[in-house]
């Protein structure tokens, strides 16, 4: 099948879900949903791999526009990694659908909940595959607008309501600034297809340049979820339905990341090194405060949805540092940096749509998201557990699953600055290098409190307490992204040459021959290594397996010029055998040891009292309360209850005191705007006092500002 027959399946299936959606039963819907949505995500996943190994491009012109210019579409090798990413996570979730819709069937309509998905499936493969500007526009609305209702189906909520508002506001602010760079482009090209506008890009001047990245880069941004503008995405992920949050954070915010890539890497080449800058200091800034607020959330959803703004901020900070050693004229590096960039990209959305599916089914089966209010669920749902520990173990970056290789490799990308001839440069990345290290421990942190909070320890609700395990459709979905993101982690000298792939065309080739080199042809000399380079490697281990192990090695290895010698190495496959055999050994000698041992079972002993209570146990807001201290300067709550109970002068019954967080975006950017527009509202509406007089004096004034202003053009 090829491309071109894969797109057509695609779109003909998704105009038939929504059409059967409309005529179908309201209870089977969410049977229609999963098996034409999950037939849709294969033909998906197809075009979008047959695009990333295919060695032409696929490519369409359908129809001319009145105003000049045809409609393209097309797929290469970039937009084929990000329609199979989107493919990879929408068949999961339309699976989990199945079950997980029919806790909506007699509030909400679900024939209209199918027509939306079906939509927005279709709108952003839509803006994957064009290749003009005015049809990327067009599908870029018809996405944010899909996803806006989808957002808001739970529509009698006014918080839903609000949060949905918001999310539309900022993205349309978002898609203003990110179209006209696109209409800057396309005013020096003379035309709206993205070939031309790749041509002219080289003959911008620098201002043109800084202007075009600037809307791009922070339009975009928008999208995904980069600070200043993500205030919308942690109010916009808890009211979302589950598997509509897991397509916010592990497909539409990579459409964000897909709109910087292909204007500030594709269209543009980023050859100033400050536009590498800024995005380096805005992902670092980004990855840091959404983990912060991350740790400090007990709402399940929303400590998903901040920690999905840190992801994203690793993502860009990679893209930043890639754009610096492009500028810099250091391929290699820039290769390494944005296949980091790529591979956390990929991982975030499988390892974030298994922890969003997986807090859907809590919140299902146990009735409430608040951490504080769950725990003991590893009893009653075994299998839930289990996944959401790996995409937990995943997203904070513990070897071996997924996000450990991203990471590593980004942090590796980052120490290659030692490179780099300028100080400045080097101080800027010493410092993200730093902040991005933070976020990691941050990660871990945050990551154990979900967790142990959630599922271990005593359940503190009666809901937790009376929870069950979820039925196989929606077990089976997370098991298999729980498999993905192990596979992903593990095999990474198989990623990154596909990745590596996906940027050849954009003039990035190099980071398979300087990360995953075949270390046995001794002779052959790689991204100017020196010639021993492989003999080095051969001679430190790298023989075990030789002529077994396919591919290229099962090692991720770099060595810098005679400057940076250093060599960083990792193998994660190799690892999780000598991890495997170390458990093996402990167990063997455990059991030879406490073979003849007799095992006494007692009630364990709990304070010197008779039962432990689950109010005596710890909390989610307890265990993270060390880090609202520490970091209290930046987080800054503001309370909202703090009073005593006394039944006497000397004895206090109770002391209530709850604080409601004051995001650090809305604080230093919202709450300011928001105060100069109330200035300047009033001050117009004291205008309004009904004078006639006054009235018809404002007219002259403005007649004789036309007038001055005329003459002077």
């Amino acid at each position: 099948m090829t491309e071109a027959t894969a797109v057509a399946v695609f779109f003909v299936l998704c105009g038939l879900g929504a059409l059967l959606g409309l005529v179908t039963k309201q209870e089977r819907n969410p049977v229609l949903l999963a098996l034409i949505g999950a037939a849709a995500a294969l033909a998906a996943c197809v075009a979008g791999a047959h695009a990333l190994f295919a060695a032409q491009p696929f490519a369409a012109h359908l129809w001319p526009l009145p105003t000049g210019g045809t409609l393209r579409i097309g797929l290469d090798r970039l937009s084929g990694l990000f329609l199979l990413i989107v493919g990879a996570v929408f068949l999961p979730t339309s699976v989990f659908s199945a079950g997980y819709l029919r806790r909506y069937l007699s509030h909400y309509s679900l024939r209209s909940f199918t027509v939306l998905y079906f939509g927005l499936f279709a709108s952003i493969t839509a803006v994957i595959i064009a290749r003009d500007v005015f049809s990327f526009l067009l599908t870029w609305e018809l996405m944010s607008i899909t996803s806006y209702l989808l957002v808001n189906f739970e529509y009698e909520r006014e918080q839903n309501v609000r949060a949905g508002y918001l999310m539309l506001a900022m993205g349309e602010g978002g898609t203003l600034a990110a179209a006209l760079a696109l209409l800057l482009l396309a005013s020096a090209a003379g035309a709206l297809d993205f070939s031309a506008l790749k041509a002219a890009g080289g003959s911008l001047s620098p201002e043109m340049r800084w202007s075009v990245f600037l809307l791009s880069f922070f339009g975009f941004g928008v999208k995904a979820g980069l600070v200043p503008f993500n205030s919308w995405l942690p109010r916009a992920h808890p009211v979302a339905p589950a598997n509509i949050s897991a397509l916010l954070s592990g497909v539409i915010l990579n459409l964000g990341i897909y709109g910087i890539v292909r204007v500030n890497l594709d269209l543009l080449r980023p050859d100033l090194m400050g536009t590498g800058v800024v995005t380096l200091i805005v992902g670092t800034i980004s990855a840091f405060v959404g983990i912060l607020y991350a740790t400090t959330e007990n709402d399940t959803k929303g400590m998903l949805a901040h920690s999905s703004i840190e992801n994203m901020g690793i993502v860009t900070a990679g893209l930043g540092a890639g754009f610096i050693f492009t500028a810099a004229g250091r391929p290699a590096l820039a290769a390494i940096a944005l296949v980091a960039a790529l591979y956390h990209m990929t991982n975030h959305s499988i390892y974030k749509a298994l922890l969003f599916l997986g807090a859907g089914t809590v919140d299902y089966r146990a009735g409430t998201r608040d951490l504080d209010r769950l725990g003991g669920l590893i009893h009653r749902m075994p299998w839930t557990a289990l996944f959401f520990l790996i995409g937990s173990l995943s997203i904070a970056a513990i070897y071996p699953f997924s996000g450990f290789a991203s990471e590593w490799l980004t942090l590796q990308a980052l120490l290659r600055s030692a490179e780099l001839s300028s100080t400045g440069i080097k101080i800027v990345f010493a410092l993200c290098g730093v902040g991005l290290a933070l976020t990691a421990a941050l990660a871990v942190t945050c990551f154990v409190k979900a967790f142990a909070m959630g599922f271990l320890g005593l359940a503190r609700s009666e809901q937790a307490g009376e929870a069950a395990e979820a039925p196989a459709s929606m077990l089976a979905p997370m098991g298999a992204l729980a498999v993905t993101s192990f596979i992903l982690g593990v095999v990474p000298t198989f990623v990154i040459p596909t990745l590596s792939g996906a940027l050849a065309p954009l003039g990035n080739p190099q980071a398979t021959a300087a990360l995953v080199p075949p270390f046995f042809a001794q002779e052959t000399d790689h991204a100017g290594l020196p010639a021993d380079f492989a003999a080095e490697f051969h001679d430190l281990g790298a023989q075990v397996g030789e002529r077994i192990i396919p591919g290229r090695g099962l090692v991720v290895l770099h060595r810098g010029g005679a400057a940076n010698p250093v060599v960083f190495a990792m193998s994660t496959s190799y690892g999780v055998v000598v991890l495997v055999l170390l458990l093996l050994i402990t167990w063997l000698v455990l059991a030879r040891v406490s073979h003849r041992r007799r095992i006494r079972r007692e009630v364990p002993w709990a304070g010197g009292v008779r039962q432990l209570f689950p109010e005596m146990t710890y909390t989610a807001t307890g265990f993270s309360n060390p880090v609202r201290v520490v970091f209290d300067a930046i987080l800054r709550p503001r309370t909202v209850e703090d009073t005593e109970e006394t039944v006497s002068a000397h004895f206090r019954v109770a002391i209530k005191r709850s604080e409601e967080p004051t995001h650090l975006v809305d604080r230093f950017v919202l709450e300011g705007l928001t105060r100069t527009l109330n200035v300047v509202a009033a001050w117009f509406a004291r205008m309004h006092h009904g004078r006639v007089n006054a009235y018809v004096a404002y007219v002259l004034v403005t007649l004789l500002v036309f007038l001055v202003a005329s003459a002077f053009v």
